[in-house]
């Protein structure tokens, strides 16, 4: 599916070997080919403020070589490292770079290097979705809230107390802003004063949800709401 192919950018001096590796990119099905770039300091603008999965880079270049430029983003996607040079293999792993490829670059051994991108990259995807957090303000403090955690939500006038599988946590703030920081298929406001997390949910009646063994009430007017929301959450 088109979803699940890698967002794919090249970084290298050359352009024989951009071409190269761009043909490679363009007839692997778990590749999308975004763009190229001839230099670290103009792949950088774009690798910054745009979603990449995998970026082959070239060691060797002017201006940032590769392990400057990997050095440089804030947020680093998966490096696939080519080079002409084997002595840098030892480097590249401190990089924590997934693949290392030699020029000249063989069909097989790129493949190979794919089928590593594709297995790490489900890790990353499951991994992101069970530690999706947010931070909230809490006693003067900035507290880290994992969203999977979260049970649900309570409003206590100005403050709204989050139920969560550890601890419950205080929060100045109110229902209607809280709840726009939450994933919207995950999270539904059943009553006034209710937040509550949808895989959480155990049973639920004309009146009342049950969450984790604990009865919370159900507005008369949110009740087709829930049913529908809860339909979607089995469907996907």
């Amino acid at each position: 599916m088109e979803t699940n192919k890698l967002r794919t950018i090249i970084v290298d001096d050359s352009s024989l070997q951009r071409m190269a590796v761009a043909k490679l990119i363009k007839d692997n099905p778990n590749l999308d080919f975004v763009a190229e770039y001839n230099n670290g300091m103009e792949a950088y603008k774009n690798v910054e403020h745009n979603s990449i999965d995998l970026i082959f880079l070239d060691v060797e270049m002017p201006i940032l070589n590769g392990f400057e430029f990997i050095e440089s983003l804030s947020n680093i996607p998966q490096i696939i490292l080519i080079t002409s040079k084997p002595d840098y293999a030892l480097k590249a792993f401190d990089y924590n770079v997934t693949d290392y490829l030699l020029k000249p670059i063989t069909k097989s051994r790129f493949e190979s290097a794919i089928k590593k991108a594709l297995v790490k990259n489900e890790k990353i995807t499951s991994r992101s979705e069970d530690e999706a957090h947010i931070y909230v303000n809490s006693n003067l403090k900035k507290v880290k809230v994992v969203i999977n955690n979260i049970k649900w939500i309570e409003g206590l006038g100005d403050y709204i107390k989050l139920v969560t599988d550890d601890h419950n946590i205080l929060v100045l703030s109110t229902m209607k802003a809280f709840i726009e920081k939450l994933p919207q298929d995950k999270f539904l406001r059943i009553h006034k004063s209710y937040i509550v997390n949808l895989e959480k949910i155990e049973k639920f009646s004309s009146a009342k949800v049950e969450v984790c063994g604990q009865q919370i009430p159900l507005s008369r007017y949110k009740k087709l709401q829930l049913e529908e929301a809860l339909l979607n959450t089995e469907a996907n």
